[in-house]
């Protein structure tokens, strides 16, 4: 097949979303947004981030799961679903009536992407497969988020970011064989695959500038937590050996006289002795306890008590200072609340703000991808519900007849 004549990522025609900035990188590509929750709606937030027009199908008189999470469940202003989802036009449709599902497919055939994390099988009984969608448009990206992948022994097993913890081996490892198994409280999984496939849907369009073809991706939350274990992946596949960074003998979580803070003892050809200087101990790596890593695994008890009484004699701001002396890497263990007050959080940009009329202030957290050419802010506010939906259909339907007729236009040229 020979090489589209234009550079461009998508067909002009495609670029109405008036709110997009011409020079951010994804304006003109047009986005229809089956997903819910968390994986999916971070990959499509973040392509409207950076001008991507996204189309967002939702459930009607229900929507996205996320809407009703926590209270409010109006899903006006609920913050779980505003910080998945500004940057998107929400289209509310019943795709069990054949009108509503022909609409659907009219935007497909006149989009550049087409991104669902449901269950493997669903997009297929609909009638909206990759195989359908190519159909109704061949230059589509297809992009497909799962639990565990389309295929296998756990392909219709039910995907969520703590299942994969577990069945990845991540939840099995711990600082402190002592410790408790525990979930992490964060979205690894969720989050990890939703940036894979933001990664996948760029490499397929720039694909599609060279060959004109579109293609089907695949993440899954598994495959993420796996690929974010690749180092010590590596380990046991090379030398069945086992490594836990969190588990190093000198580094670790430590109480002071106030607050916590956190230790890594690395990246310097003597740390333990910076360590001891900086804790006013005598310099235990002349112990032959103590002497080379196996030593200090094989004796870590011992040497984390002797930081651990050490640490709970002064405050925090006075062992920092004492660890920065040493150049030796260090922070305070702080919560949320701190953290969005932070001086470098607010000097980052990181928190993004907005208003509108009806609805309370937005503040959530913004995106952590900074272009110099291309700077964002905050262009559309997460939608209610159908907000979208008749301009959305609207357009659809003349993109349809202006395809029609620019067909015929053709055929009586010939």
């Amino acid at each position: 097949m020979s090489k589209p004549k234009s550079a461009h990522l998508s067909d002009p025609m495609n670029d109405i979303d008036s709110t997009a900035q011409p020079s951010l990188p994804l304006a003109g590509i047009r986005v229809i947004d089956f997903t819910q929750v968390m994986m999916g709606p971070v990959c499509t937030q973040m392509l409207g981030d950076y001008g991507a027009d996204v189309i967002k199908i939702e459930r009607a008189g229900a929507g996205d799961l996320s809407r009703s999470t926590f209270p409010p469940q109006d899903g006006i202003d609920n913050p779980v679903f505003c910080s998945l989802n500004r940057h998107k036009r929400s289209v509310a449709l019943d795709l069990r009536d054949a009108a509503q599902m022909a609409a659907v497919k009219d935007l497909i055939a006149g989009a550049d992407v087409v991104v669902n994390n449901f269950r493997a099988g669903v997009m297929d009984r609909m009638g909206l497969s990759y195989e359908d969608c190519a159909r109704l448009n061949p230059r589509i990206i297809y992009a497909v988020g799962t639990g565990f992948g389309e295929t296998g022994p756990y392909a219709h097993k039910g995907g969520q970011d703590v299942l994969a913890q577990a069945m990845s081996g991540a939840m099995a490892r711990k600082a402190d064989p002592s410790h408790p198994l525990a979930t992490y409280p964060t979205a690894l999984a969720d989050y990890s695959a939703g940036m894979h496939m933001v990664q996948g849907i760029l490499m397929a369009l720039l694909h599609r500038v060279r060959t004109g073809v579109g293609q089907k991706i695949s993440v899954s939350l598994y495959n993420s937590m796996l690929a974010m274990q690749m180092q010590e992946a590596a380990m046991i596949l090379m030398r069945d050996t086992e490594v836990n960074w969190a588990a190093m003998p000198l580094s670790g979580v430590f109480e002071t006289a106030d607050h916590p803070l956190v230790l890594v003892g690395a990246f310097k050809a003597n740390p333990l002795r910076d360590i001891c200087a900086a804790l006013e101990l005598p310099d235990l790596s002349l112990d032959p306890r103590f002497t080379n890593l196996e030593q200090q695994f094989k004796h870590k008890a011992e040497l984390q008590r002797q930081f651990r009484e050490r640490f709970k004699t002064m405050g925090r701001e006075h062992w920092l200072q004492r660890l920065e002396a040493q150049d030796l890497l260090c922070a305070p263990v702080r919560d949320m609340r701190e953290v969005l007050v932070d001086p470098q959080t607010l000097h980052n940009g990181m928190v993004m703000q907005g208003d509108t009329p009806e609805m309370a202030p937005y503040r959530f957290i913004a995106s952590p991808i900074a272009m110099s050419a291309a700077p964002t802010g905050l262009r559309r506010p997460p939608p209610r519900l159908g907000e979208h939906t008749e301009e959305v259909l609207a357009e659809a339907a003349a993109l349809k007849a202006g395809t029609k007729a620019a067909a015929a236009a053709k055929a009586g040229l010939r």
